[in-house]
């Protein structure tokens, strides 16, 4: 993906666009792939960078739900377990199998929690991942070692799909592009064109880059933007009731000490009703989620201190090694679109996370709620209404069988720093054949190494140190002081690749390192930060 390329294609298309999307997170990509696969011509607008919010801040489960199931919303769990199977077969470089214990300390429990998992697994049907088993004490222990001994029964191991969600939705994009999608990154939308009879026939966008202003115009706009879904709504209706009741999901992230284990644990009850993971990712134990209803939101949340307290109280209820606020590496917080209901009760946690679409007299075309798992098939209900109510000819949705950019079978996860990459780990090497430089560390104390930025800003658009660190490297999210100890470096291979001055490396250095002080509970100010502070 070049941006430059992509930006003179809309100052020469003179013809328009059958469909914009707006938003490029999970469900906007999915569009923009949908649609463009199709053979319609598709432009995708991100205000920010691809999957910058919500979409690269969940739990890195693709799963049915076994909360869902527990509600009885035997609906949703079907057809998210259905996509949980196509997207394991289409994107396995990213997407793997992974096994859960759920550790079991009262009589009793193993039999019921067996028996739902039975229900899961019967579900799943001819794409399940693997049947679910009761396994003893000693068992349990053995596959998890760091898990609380003292009155645990057993447990029951079931399996769902884990996968790196931000890598994923740069596979998305790629893929989109790769069937004649155009897809932008720092271009917002900032009003919607109409003709006389107040039929949207396009949008006017800015270049977060340029300052440049455009008018692009379509036949279709759709407005999967989130979180963010009522600020375009509001742009067509000033007067439209909002549509999104956020909820924000917290994690933390800890050394692998707290979990030697390469399966996961699963606590399907907490104080307050919710459901904990502890889940190996990256080399790192991921804990989460909170479920907490926000009435404000932004790009980069803030975890609450009573989230904190209650995945560190909770976590240490189960771990013999007790995480404390000293032991979190980094800390993200996520908020997710759910759908509004008709009667607000104020408990995000019962709030289905089914989709909705809502065409407005407009012809205003968006979509909120759901969830990265049924993402496809957000998609494909979204391009099918978009064609029902446009000029657009039918043609039928073909994503089913669809191989995501990156495919590679027999992928072992997290073998190494390639594995994510899937059939683009040739080109990388072929990057480093050219430059033996290439291959050298990008810090002494990792082993992400300088061929994978100058990859990230060649073929994935990434414009920022945040970019590369955060959603291409996902160090920010594994290891917050580490990410920016990685940061100089970075930036001077990021200044070379885009023709960047050092005002330009000090800039971003000096906004990088005061966000990913965010994903810190202890702020960590190095010694360069301070000179090139000076020097400004």
């Amino acid at each position: 993906m070049d941006r430059s390329i992509n930006i003179r294609k809309i100052e020469t298309n003179s013809q328009g666009w059958d469909i914009i999307v707006i938003g490029g997170g999970a469900t906007g990509l999915g569009i923009a792939m949908d649609a463009s696969k199709r053979g319609f011509h598709v432009l995708l607008l991100e205000q920010a960078d691809f999957a910058k919010g919500t979409s690269s801040r969940s739990t890195k489960l693709v799963h049915g739900g076994v909360r869902y199931l527990a509600q009885g919303n035997i609906g949703l769990v079907l057809e998210a377990l259905h996509e949980r199977g196509l997207l394991i077969k289409n994107a396995p470089h990213v997407v793997h199998n992974l096994s859960f214990i759920i550790p079991c300390y009262k009589w009793g429990q193993q039999a019921f929690y067996s028996i739902g998992l039975k229900l899961y697994d019967l579900l799943s049907g001819r794409l399940g991942l693997g049947k679910s088993v009761s396994i003893s004490k000693k068992e349990t222990i053995e596959s998890l070692p760091t898990l609380r001994q003292d009155k645990l029964k057993g447990g029951v191991i079931y399996h769902d799909g884990q996968f790196d969600d931000a890598r994923l939705a740069i596979n998305i994009a790629q893929t989109a592009e790769e069937h004649g999608g155009i897809v932008l990154n720092y271009i917002k939308v900032i009003n919607l064109l109409k003709n006389e009879a107040g039929k949207i026939t396009g949008v006017m966008a800015t270049d977060a880059e340029t300052d440049k202003t455009y008018s692009l115009y379509a036949k279709s706009v759709i407005n999967a933007t989130g979180i963010f879904v009522d600020e375009i709504l509001k742009l067509d209706n000033p007067h439209q009731n909002d549509m999104v009741m956020p909820s924000q999901g917290v994690h933390l992230v800890f050394d692998k000490i707290f979990l030697k284990s390469d399966r996961a644990i699963m606590i399907p009850k907490t104080q307050d009703g919710r459901v904990l993971f502890v889940v190996p990712w990256h080399g790192k134990a991921l804990v989460g989620t909170t479920d907490t209803p926000i009435k404000l939101h932004s790009l980069e949340p803030r975890a609450l201190s009573e989230e904190i307290e209650f995945i560190l109280k909770t976590a240490g209820t189960y771990l013999t090694h007790i995480p404390t606020r000293n032991d979190v590496l980094s800390i993200f917080a996520g908020l997710r679109p759910l759908a509004a209901p008709e009667k607000d009760t104020g408990a995000t946690k019962e709030i289905s996370r089914g989709h909705k679409i809502i065409v407005a007299d407009s012809g205003l075309i968006t979509i909120t709620g759901g969830k990265w798992t049924t993402f496809r098939k957000m998609a494909e209900d979204t391009v099918n209404k978009t064609i029902k109510i446009t000029e657009l000819p039918f043609l039928k949705c073909t994503t089913k069988n669809l191989k995501i950019h990156g495919y590679r079978k027999d992928v072992i996860p997290e073998k190494d720093i390639f594995q994510i990459y899937g059939s683009d780990e040739m080109a990388i090497r072929e990057l480093i054949t050219k430059n033996p430089a290439l291959a050298e560390p990008i810090f002494p104390q990792n082993n992400s190494i300088k061929a994978q930025v100058v990859w990230a800003v060649r073929e994935e658009m990434a414009r920022t140190i945040e970019d590369v660190l955060a959603r291409r490297l996902r160090i920010l999210f594994l290891d917050a002081k580490m990410a920016i100890d990685m940061a100089p470096s970075v930036s001077e291979i990021m200044a070379a690749e885009l023709n960047k001055e050092s005002q330009w490396q000090q800039q971003q250095l000096d906004e990088f390192v005061n966000l990913a002080n965010n994903y810190l509970l202890t702020p960590y100010f190095p010694s360069w930060y301070d000179i090139k502070k000076q020097s400004l």
